[in-house]
C-alpha cells in the first residue's frame, strides 16, 4: 500500500510504501476513496501539543511512532475482512464510513460503546495509520457505518468534524431555539456546528472568527449572527450583541486568548464547552466559579453511536452540507498547509485517483 506519511516532525509528508495488512480476527480492510484533512492533524504533524505553563506534551512521549499516515475522516471500500467478522453483514466493495476514535476493544468503556474514553486509545490517523493511504485497517466491523447515499466526501467529515461537534452540542442540549449559543470558530468544525445546531432547530447561532471571510462562510452557512473578536472590549461586546451574558459557549479553537473571552462571557450558571486544541491554558478565578455556578467541561470527540445518529439526521435530509474541497490523496501534504496557514473554507477531502 501507499502512504502519504509523518517522516519527521514538522517535515513535509513523504510518499512511502508499506505492507499491505492482513486483517486478523474481527478486522476489516478497506480500499480508502475519502480522507478529510482536519486542524487536528496539524499537531500530529507538528508532533506536540501547547499545554501553557506546563510546557509541551509530545506524541512521542504518548507512543506515538513515525513513519504514520494521518487521516481520521475516512471513507473507503471494503477489501476483505478476518474470520472473526463473517456473518457481521460484510460484503466486499461496500462503502463504508469509518470511525477513528478507537479504544483497546475490551474494557467497559469500549463495550459500551465509548471507544473515545478508552483510557488506551489506539485512534487511526494518530497511533495507528489512518486515511492518508490507500488502504485501512478497522479493528471490527461496528467501526464502519454506512453512508447510504450521502456524499461520500461530506459524509467522511462526519467522522471527525462532525461527530466532534454533534457530541459538544448535545452536552449543552436541550436549550430554547432563541436562546443564544455561541460558537467560537468558523473553520470546519464551526461550520459543521452551525449545520447540526440547525438540524436540530436552534435559531440563534453567534459564529465568532477573527477572519472577515470565514465569517462571511457562516452567514451563508446560517448562523443568525457573526462577532469578529479584537480590542479590550471583546468581551462587553460580544455580550452586548447577545443580548446579555452567555448560556452556552462552544470553543472550537480552545487557545488561552480564546478560552478568557469565553470564560468572561459567560452568564450565572452558564456553561464553556472546551473542543480546540489550538493550546494554551486558562486560569479561573476559583471564587468565581463557585459564586456563579459555572461549568468548564471538555468535549473529546464521539462515539459509534453518535456517529450513526448523526448520519442517520443527515439521510434524511436534515443536515445542511459544509463546503468540501476535494484533492487528490498525493496533495496531501500542500493540503496540511493550506489547512495550517489558514486558507481553507470548510475542509479539503483527500481522494484516491479513481474515487
Amino acid at each position: 500500500m501507499k502512504a502519504w506519511a509523518v517522516v519527521a516532525a514538522g517535515q513535509p509528508l513523504q510518499e512511502i510504501e508499506l505492507p499491505t495488512p492482513e486483517p486478523t480476527g474481527k478486522q476489516v480492510l478497506l480500499e480508502v476513496t475519502h480522507a478529510g484533512v482536519c486542524h487536528s492533524d496539524i499537531h500530529v504533524w507538528e508532533g506536540e501539543w501547547d499545554l501553557g505553563s506546563r510546557g509541551k506534551m509530545k506524541l512521542s512521549d504518548r507512543g506515538v511512532k513515525l513513519p504514520l499516515a494521518m487521516g481520521h475522516e475516512t471513507v473507503g471500500r471494503v477489501v476483505k475482512w478476518g474470520p472473526e467478522a463473517e456473518g457481521q453483514g460484510l460484503a466486499v466493495g461496500q462503502t463504508r464510513i469509518v470511525f477513528p476514535w478507537v479504544g483497546c476493544g475490551t474494557c467497559a468503556k469500549c463495550r459500551a460503546e465509548e471507544d473515545n474514553m478508552c483510557l488506551q486509545g489506539k485512534a487511526l490517523g494518530i497511533f495507528q495509520n489512518g486515511g492518508y493511504a490507500t488502504h485501512i485497517l478497522v479493528p471490527e466491523p461496528r467501526h464502519l457505518v454506512d453512508p447510504g447515499d450521502l456524499d461520500p466526501a461530506l459524509a467522511a467529515t462526519y467522522a471527525c468534524s462532525g461527530i466532534t461537534v454533534f457530541s459538544a452540542i448535545n452536552k449543552i442540549m436541550p436549550m430554547p431555539p432563541e436562546v443564544p449559543i455561541v460558537l467560537v470558530g468558523a473553520g470546519g468544525l464551526g461550520l459543521q456546528a452551525i449545520a447540526v445546531l440547525k438540524a436540530m432547530g436552534h435559531k440563534r447561532i453567534v459564529s465568532v472568527d477573527l477572519s472577515a471571510e470565514k465569517l462571511e462562510a457562516a452567514r451563508e452557512a446560517g448562523a443568525s449572527d457573526t462577532f469578529q473578536p479584537g480590542g479590550d472590549d471583546t468581551v462587553q461586546r460580544l455580550v452586548a450583541l447577545c443580548g446579555g451574558p452567555v448560556e452556552a459557549i462552544i470553543d472550537l479553537v480552545n487557545g488561552s486568548q480564546t478560552a478568557r473571552m469565553c470564560f468572561d462571557a459567560l452568564t450565572k450558571g452558564g456553561t464553556l464547552i472546551q473542543v480546540g486544541l489550538f493550546g494554551g491554558e486558562l486560569t479561573v478565578p476559583l471564587p468565581v466559579m463557585a459564586m456563579r455556578a459555572l461549568t468548564v467541561r471538555g468535549s473529546y470527540v464521539g462515539n459509534p453511536k453518535e456517529l450513526r445518529e448523526l448520519v442517520k439526521i443527515a439521510q434524511g435530509g436534515g443536515l445542511p452540507g459544509i463546503p468540501v474541497t476535494r484533492e487528490p490523496l498525493r496533495n496531501a501534504d500542500s493540503a496540511l498547509q493550506r489547512l495550517r496557514e489558514g486558507k481553507v473554507t470548510g475542509r479539503i477531502v483527500l481522494t484516491a485517483e479513481a474515487a
